[in-house]
């Protein structure tokens, strides 16, 4: 069976920032959790931070795969810099999804860590970008393909080719 990594928000759990989740309803991934698919894991938890937290974006919305090789940051508002937690928690991830077998991957769209094409634009002012997620970054690089919770047929469609 080809177990799938998802978001742990995205299944209740309250990991996000502000200490909430941000529990999805779909059908399919109901389906896919009672089939025993899912690998639940949150990477800025897994990477050492609290819950909650400090919102946080990448610097300059220059998004994940800029982050990886030293070009950008990931800053809360008042500048902390929490760059070194987002990559631990993007190589765990990585680690885990390597561990079960994982190549397919459902995690919340708009996160620094999570984002599959669209991330906040590093101004803490509520904009958005194009742009993917740290996590999101090193999984693809490695061969997991990843889709936001809004784009879980496209998921299926996927996971159809794969088995």
């Amino acid at each position: 069976m080809e177990r799938i990594l998802v978001s742990a928000c995205l299944l209740g759990r309250r990991v996000r920032y502000d200490g909430g989740a941000k529990t999805s309803d779909d059908d399919l991934l109901a389906r896919w959790r009672a089939e025993g698919r899912l690998v639940p894991f949150c990477p800025e938890v897994e990477g050492g931070l609290p819950v909650p937290r400090p919102p946080a974006e990448i610097e300059g919305g220059a998004g994940g795969a800029a982050v990886l090789v030293g070009e950008a940051r990931i800053l809360t508002p008042d500048g902390a810099d929490v760059t070194e937690a987002f990559l631990s928690g993007a190589r765990q991830a990585l680690a885990a999804a390597r561990s079960s077998g994982v190549r397919i991957a459902i995690l919340k769209e708009g996160s620094p860590s999570c984002g599959s094409l669209r991330i906040y634009d590093g101004t803490h002012r509520g904009r958005t970008t194009q742009g993917q997620g740290v996590t999101t970054a090193l999984l693809e690089l490695n061969g997991v393909r990843v889709f936001g919770e809004d784009r879980v047929p496209d998921a299926a469609r996927y996971l159809e080719t794969l088995t």
